[in-house]
Order: structure tokens, then sequence, then C-alpha cells
């Protein structure tokens, strides 16, 4: 795992986009609730020029809010679907973002070694911020702040361990994060993923 270097970006060029964006060679988000995984990456496919595919609105779109399948079939079964969702977002291509829990799948960190895995962190001070008023079904009960410090502790030996560089979105520009991931993407072909 490697910080990015500072270099000038952009959008891709015609070159740089077959070699950043096919099929099979995905730049993948994977993180924390809260980090901007979706946000960033919608950015970061605007800038190289691909599609954009979000795990979680994949499940949502094929069996319904994530909320209700959680209450009604329980976090397993949201798994399954979830795991689903990745082998679809995978093979597509482009940039995907993962839901928080996805690599804790061992089949879905053994798809990602075929891809550039962004780890994006936040500090824990600054997500109670995002995810103030949210219904996010792992968050619930008094303190969601402090149980989304709990899961990311759970979960952060798993994301460094798939992660090629990590990114935190604490402060600074949301351009800055982009501008970096997308100089990353374009250095580092899939093929020569670390």
């Amino acid at each position: 795992m490697t910080s990015p270097e500072q270099a000038p970006s952009g959008a891709a060029g015609p070159d740089d986009r077959a070699a950043v964006t096919g099929a099979g060679s995905a730049v993948v988000l994977i993180g924390p609730m809260g980090a901007g995984k979706t946000s960033v990456g919608r950015r970061v496919a605007r800038a190289l020029g691909t599609a954009f595919t979000d795990t979680d609105k994949l499940v949502v779109r094929d069996h319904g809010p994530i909320r209700d399948l959680f209450l009604a079939h329980g976090e397993a079964h949201f798994r399954a679907l979830e795991r689903d969702a990745v082998v679809e977002a995978l093979g597509r291509g482009g940039v995907v973002a993962l839901g928080g829990g996805a690599v804790l799948d061992p089949s879905t960190r053994e798809r990602l070694t075929a891809h550039r895995v962004v780890l994006l962190t936040v500090a824990p001070h600054v997500v109670a911020s995002r995810i103030h008023g949210d219904e996010r079904p792992l968050l619930g009960g008094e303190d969601p702040a402090e149980r989304w410090r709990r899961i990311y502790e759970e979960r952060r030996p798993v994301y460094e361990a798939a992660a090629d560089i990590t990114i935190d979105t604490s402060s600074g520009p949301l351009s800055r994060v982009v501008d970096d991931i997308v100089a990353w993407a374009q250095s580092v072909p899939a093929q020569e993923r670390s």
C-alpha cells in the first residue's frame, strides 16, 4: 500500500482510457461508510471518461432498499446479494464503488486482486457529520458515530490488505482526491498492479 504521488492530472486521453477503464480492469474504491466512495467514484469516472458503478445501487435496483433487506432477511442475505452485485460491477470495468462491508467476503477480496484498489479513509470526527440522520442499518442505535468507529476498526485490516493505495478524504477539496486517484490510475495499468 502506498500513498499517491502528486502528479498533474485531468481527463484521460484516448490512449490512456484503454489502459485505465476496460472491462476486467476496474479502478475500485473501498472503505468505510461515509468515506465518499460514491461521490469520488462518479467524479473519477467522469475524469477518466468511463462508466461508474456503485454496488449498493445495483442491490437496490434488483432487490429494493438495503435497510428493508436487512430487516426482512438479515445481513447474511444482504451480503450474498452484494457479492453478486460486485461480480456484475467488476465485470463492467470502469470505476466501481463497493459497499463498506463488501470486502469482508473472501471471494470478493480474491476478485479484487485483478483490479486497482483505492482505500478511501475518513477521520471519525469528520464522518459524524456525514452520517448524521442517515438510515444505514449497521449504524442503528444510540451513538451512530461510535458504532461507525467500532465497525471501521474491525474492518480496517481487511481494507488495508486489499488496497493498493490509501487516500484520506477528511479534509481539502474533493477535487484533490479525484485528481490523485486519476493520476494514480493512469500511471498503474491493471496488469502492473502491485
